[in-house]
């Protein structure tokens, strides 16, 4: 089985061959943000997380302290299904899923999309685990994960994809989160965690089960 490093690795390679120009410009946007240190600010090791609560895909309110009744707890974030590179990280993770929950822990991942836009009721139904809304990116920014995406890449959102983020987030048109996990511990100390603005990477789940397996 393939990583998930290696899913994507093979993901941007087709999109060099397919787009290369595109491509050239992500790398640019990638690279100026991360000269402004774009995720810099994200809660670190050590930290409190911060609390929340939030609507999973049927419209039912998530709590953090509720998920933390029940053991650790681990949180992605993601852009939205529309997003190439979510859906792999998604997948991957829901083949990880039966580890992650032999040691404990919840997982939970958090996008902007409005409730029931996320996914459909048979991919809910076959994700087992929680897909919450964050549909004007409060909680990724209270993590400190909040990205105001550039204009380049709204632009091929919407001319070249025909996506509009701001019916599909209710309203937010350009911000969204910075790809990132964390791994929290029981006490809602962060852990762990997995920060990166190259939206092309996202954290590994053989790192997240390792992460959690520290805990014990």
């Amino acid at each position: 089985m393939k990583t998930l490093k290696e899913q994507t690795e093979a993901k941007i390679a087709e999109g060099r061959l397919k787009n290369p120009d595109f491509m050239k410009g992500v790398d640019a946007a990638i690279a100026e943000a991360k000269s402004f240190e774009q995720g810099d600010n994200a809660i670190r090791v050590g930290e409190k997380a911060p609390a929340f609560k939030l609507p999973n895909a049927r419209g039912k309110n998530v709590s953090l302290d509720n998920l933390l009744e029940n053991g650790p707890v681990v949180i992605t974030f993601y852009r939205g299904d529309w997003c190439p590179y979510c859906n792999l990280q998604l997948r991957a993770l829901k083949e990880h899923l039966s580890e992650i929950n032999a040691l404990g822990a919840n997982l939970v991942a958090i996008s902007p999309q409005v409730p029931d836009g996320s996914l459909t009721e048979d991919e809910i139904s076959k994700m087992d685990f929680g897909v919450l809304s964050d549909q004007d990116a409060k909680v990724a920014f209270q993590y400190g994960v909040a990205w105001e995406v550039p204009e380049f890449l709204t632009e091929h959102m919407r001319v070249d994809r025909g996506l509009d983020l701001e019916q599909i987030n209710n309203g937010n048109a350009s911000m969204l989160p910075i790809p990132a996990t964390f791994v929290l511990g029981r006490d809602g100390i962060v852990k762990w965690r997995y920060v990166d603005v190259d939206y092309r990477t996202r954290a590994e789940p053989s790192d997240i089960i390792e992460a959690l397996k520290k805990l014990f």
